[in-house]
């Protein structure tokens, strides 16, 4: 399984493991592929520098990559006091009333009321996420790939990580939001299928991948969205792509402990995960305030009864949900998390340590390979 990104990358399959753990990623990329951490969970730079941190101490001196969330048109500005004055009463009225419906406790005393809303979302906290990023990669030298997840980044920030030798990947749903990418200095376009999870865009993978590899023209494209085998990795390989780009996959690692009580035991958004289909996920703007890709639960459904509110813009529905999904983690209601997760979730049927997954993909992919070439005369 080896693609030029391998070289490009110093790693041994073009496998980019997207993740929120920093367990997880640093576990991929000891495995041999790219962890990526998503770094939007991180409301204070210490968080996220700390974080860096020890994924410089446990990924034994492996790459790995940061993604942040950098909207293409910036959003509004401000202290999250004075975003919170722009959320509207009744919306506020409506998630106390669900969360009431569904039968979340309120957070314990001395749970946090104030940092629950991810600002991360936030462009100028994105940008502190960056700019922490570029230290420790002047620093270290392991990071060598930014994602955004939300159109391409700022001419200066595309810049500043090319002039740290750091490429720059970002997501599109189109061939029009390829192109902008290409046009605007990104280096990778990862090709985010309906399939996927979290924020998606309106085009299967099967239709989209090729499309965006012609589009893209020499530029390299990661394949995403529905990606949670080999066979799929060899499928988007013969579609033109050079590697993978995967999410949902590793949300039931074994060492995937956000949320978790116990080391070892499933957490309360893995327990939903590991009981869900294929069938089991909705596209909602309720998560972020764009489309994503969601595990369909009774919060979801809430939000699809007959009188539920429009969700407000990104970041204002964040802000909005941000204690609720606090909240909604500390129930231990399966029934009830709010987690956005694609398609391939139907797949995720046990709790696996992340070598072991990786050792599956290259042992199907491998095989996929041959029977392809079986049919060669």
């Amino acid at each position: 399984m080896k693609t030029p990104l391998c070289e490009r990358f110093g790693i041994e399959y073009p496998i980019f493991g997207f993740t929120p753990s920093e367990e997880v990623a640093a576990a991929i990329s000891r495995a041999g592929g790219l962890g990526v951490l998503g770094c939007v969970r991180f409301n204070e730079p210490d968080e996220l520098d700390a974080v860096l941190e020890w994924m410089h101490e446990n990924t034994d001196g492996k790459p790995f990559g940061v993604d942040v969330v950098m909207p293409a048109k910036i959003p509004t500005e401000g202290s999250k006091m004075d975003l919170d004055a722009m959320i509207p009463p009744e919306h506020r009225a409506f998630v106390e009333r669900t969360l009431d419906d569904l039968g979340v406790p309120q957070l314990p005393d001395g749970g946090d009321r104030v940092n629950t809303g991810v600002l991360g979302w936030l462009h100028s906290v994105a940008r502190s996420h960056v700019d922490i990023a570029m230290e420790h990669t002047r620093k270290y030298g392991q990071i060598k790939l930014i994602a955004n997840a939300l159109g391409s980044p700022p001419e200066d920030v595309i810049g500043i990580a090319h002039d740290n030798g750091v490429a720059v990947a970002a997501l599109a749903g189109a061939r029009e939001h390829a192109l902008h990418h290409l046009d605007a200095g990104v280096d990778i376009v990862i090709a985010q299928g309906y399939e996927g999870g979290g924020h998606t865009g309106e085009v299967t993978s099967m239709v989209l991948w090729p499309e965006l590899v012609d589009a893209a023209g020499e530029a390299p494209v990661l394949a995403a969205g529905g990606v949670g085998s080999g066979r799929q990795i060899a499928a988007a390989i013969a579609l033109g792509a050079q590697g993978v780009w995967m999410g949902t996959y590793w949300l039931t690692a074994a060492e995937y402990n956000l949320g978790a009580h116990k080391p070892g035991e499933p957490s309360t958004v893995q327990q939903a995960l590991l009981a869900a289909t294929s069938r089991d996920t909705v596209r909602r703007r309720i998560y972020s305030g764009k489309p994503a890709r969601l595990l369909k639960t009774a919060w979801t459904d809430a939000w699809d009864a007959p009188g539920a509110p429009e969700p407000l813009p990104m970041p204002l529905q964040n802000l909005l949900v941000g204690e609720a999904h606090a909240r909604i983690s500390a129930s231990d209601d399966p029934k009830v998390v709010a987690m956005p997760a694609g398609q391939i979730v139907g797949r995720c049927n046990e709790i696996t340590p992340v070598e072991k997954l990786i050792d599956g993909l290259v042992s199907e992919y491998r095989e996929a390979v041959a029977r392809m070439n079986a049919t060669l005369d």
